[in-house]
């Protein structure tokens, strides 16, 4: 989509349709314009919950709209947590979809057993995880960002700037709770697919702040729009729009306000005006409930009933306030059902020279303080300071520490995650021996038919010869960050040269989708089919490692595995290794409000760490950081910093000689 249709869009979603009967994208036909949202972060309290009602009334105008348009629809409503509330299969609703983009065999395009249910929740996770006070971002805002080309449709342009992030979230992760029956608890729970890349999934706010998510599945196709260029009538789109009625989105933080790379974003095509149901007055639940479909159970996510969500930012809901490790920097910790700090600062578990405690603390402080200096790239009101989530980790990929900004978008806490333990682990002496030892991505033919095996080998093999370095991952020369993985995961190298030879870690053109993307999902691979067998009661349930899961035609047996990549790597920037020296000793990954943001706050929040420990730890050494190398005559990235950064400077040029 270029500037002017971005434009175009902008005045379109904030305009009244004459023969649409009125309204904006977050009003009901005919209703005044809601105020600007006015919350910049804080407003989120005890209060900002779904109760039940709520709930219902969300799943009652979804059915509405759905038998207005004569489709069925299955209709899932989340937390902010990532909590199920409710899951309604309408009569008629598929039991089953096929995951499908651009029609490319291998990953898990042409998947054609996915339960209806695993891919509703995965659109209502998305959201609630993606969107926060400053920006509402939902399922088409995530398929504009993760494609081979920003935007979709364009030609000689980069990749989307969260390229691989729909690997996130996975439901093997050993980050994510699970849910254990009953009312809804402490977060952030998995979603069963990652996330979500196919429109039809809308955040729901209440009072200016997000309090989860509506997904809809009803066409059959768990897919995305590979073209920004125009404007879609999609049904899924429609039916979650108006389930949002009351609860939708403030008009001044929806995507289209936010741009990246110089790219409005967007949040939906649909507008109020477009429904055909009457969303002030939908039916009462009570009357749909076993008339018009059923509330389901879905194993591993909720009980066939509606249940109340969580407040975000209180005890209960995972995430809340700091009170140990970081005063002065408004930090918020996980915590268990308990209100026990989950991740709180401990040293190191790989011997002598591990990182301490203490340092662990003060590169997340650092990191925070740089964090809380810096512009938010993706939030609102403009001049807002970045928000985002901190990971510090070992070389084993234990987790030392985690703690983030009040507001960070909630898909940060697993990304950041993933983003350190992909820099400490590709960095790493161990990491050929470990790629080459976990079992072969087992690809399937639509239903529980093999198609092809791929070993993860095969990724170890093609970065050597594309880099010139016969013992690259085995000897631990090169500092990788995840900008430069992300660099050698693209489909084109360099990214974005239709037509270039494709990076070693990505399929090439042709057979690169969203959905078969290299070396990423191939790890993950197994334990995803595992678990949409498991939803489908055909194998137990995932275990808590992305890695080592054999293939369903090997009984999803566990060989191979290793933790330093256990909740799935991540391939766009944020996250660099941490040296003692020349020793490597771990990882720092952050994610939150801006992918330049994400680098520099990693980057130079551990360079200011070092400072405050005198040097004790810090980046890695200039001559060993991947943007040395040079392969096809094109050299690889480390870090890239926003020009000038901060709100309370004009300092430029930050990371230059660090």
């Amino acid at each position: 989509m270029s500037a002017m249709r971005a434009l175009a869009l902008l005045a379109l979603v904030s305009s009244v349709s004459a023969c649409g009967g009125g309204g904006t994208a977050s009003s009901p036909p005919g209703a005044v314009d809601p105020p600007p949202a006015g919350c910049d972060g804080s407003c989120a309290g005890p209060a900002s919950f779904l109760a039940v009602a709520e709930v219902e009334a969300v799943i009652a105008r979804a059915v509405a709209e759905a038998q207005a348009r004569g489709a069925a629809a299955t209709i899932a409503v989340v937390d902010r947590a990532g909590n199920v509330l409710a899951v309604f299969r309408m009569n008629g609703a598929a039991t089953t979809v096929a995951v499908q983009s651009n029609g490319a065999s291998g990953g898990l395009e042409g998947v054609a057993v996915v339960p209806d249910t695993l891919a509703a929740i995965a659109k209502a996770v998305t959201a609630a995880y993606l969107s926060t006070e400053g920006h509402a971002f939902g399922t088409r805002t995530a398929s504009q960002i993760v494609q081979e080309h920003f935007n979709p449709g364009e030609v000689l342009a980069p990749a989307g700037p969260l390229f691989g992030v729909q690997f996130s979230q996975l439901p093997c992760s050993d980050l994510s709770a699970r849910y254990a029956g009953g009312a809804a608890d402490a977060g952030p729970k998995r979603s069963p697919l990652g996330l979500a890349a196919d429109p039809g999934g809308l955040p729901l706010y209440k009072a200016g702040t997000p309090v989860g998510g509506v997904g809809v599945i009803a066409d059959g196709i768990y897919g995305l729009d590979a073209n920004v260029q125009d404007v879609d009538a999609d049904l899924d789109e429609l039916i979650a729009l108006a389930a949002t009625f009351g609860r939708a989105a403030p008009d001044d933080r929806r995507a289209e306000r936010i741009a990246a790379d110089g790219k409005l974003l967007r949040l939906a095509d649909a507008l109020f005006g477009d429904l055909v149901a009457n969303t002030g007055a939908p039916p009462a639940f009570a009357a749909l409930n076993g008339v018009a479909g059923v509330l389901v159970a879905v194993p591993g996510y909720s009980a066939a009933a509606v249940i109340a969500g969580t407040a975000f930012g209180q005890p209960a809901s995972g995430v809340r306030a700091d009170a140990l490790d970081y005063p002065g920097l408004d930090a918020f910790v996980m915590v268990d059902a308990a209100d026990v700090e989950r991740f709180r600062p401990a040293a190191g578990t790989d011997g002598p020279g591990a990182l301490s405690a203490a340092e662990v603390r003060t590169i997340i402080a650092e990191a925070l303080r740089i964090a809380n200096r810096a512009r938010a790239q993706i939030r609102r009101p403009l001049g807002s300071p970045a928000r985002v989530t901190v990971a510090v980790v070992d070389t084993n990929g234990a987790i030392l520490g985690i703690a983030r900004g009040r507001d960070a978008p909630l898909f940060g806490i697993d990304v950041a995650l993933q983003k350190a333990r992909s820099a400490a682990f590709l960095s790493s002496a161990a990491a050929a021996a470990a790629l080459n030892g976990v079992p072969d991505a087992v690809y399937l033919d639509g239903g529980l038919v093999v198609l092809r095996n791929e070993p993860v080998g095969q990724y170890v093999t093609d970065l050597r010869a594309f880099t010139g370095l016969p013992n690259a991952l085995a000897d631990g020369a090169v500092a990788f960050s995840t900008r430069a993985v992300g660099n050698l995961a693209r489909p084109f190298y360099p990214d974005g040269v239709d037509g270039a030879p494709h990076g070693p870690l990505s399929k090439p053109a042709g057979e690169w989708t969203p959905f078969s993307t290299g070396l990423q999902l191939d790890l993950a691979h197994n334990a995803i089919i595992q678990h949409v067998a498991f939803v489908a009661g055909l194998a137990a349930d995932v275990p808590q490692n992305c890695t080592g899961v054999q293939g369903f035609n090997l009984g999803f047996g566990v060989s191979g595995a290793f933790g330093q990549l256990a909740n799935g790597l991540q391939i766009f920037p944020g996250g660099v290794p941490v040296y003692r020296g020349a020793a490597l000793v771990g990882g720092i990954g952050v994610s939150g409000d801006g992918v330049d943001q994400d680098d520099m706050i990693a980057f130079l929040g551990l360079h200011e760490a070092s400072a405050q420990l005198g040097g004790a730890i810090g980046n890695a050494p200039a001559a060993a950081r991947a943007d040395t190398l040079v392969p096809v005559g094109n050299r690889l990235r480390y870090v890239n910093c926003p020009q000038a950064p901060f709100l309370d400077s004009a300092a430029e040029g930050v990371c230059a000689g660090k």
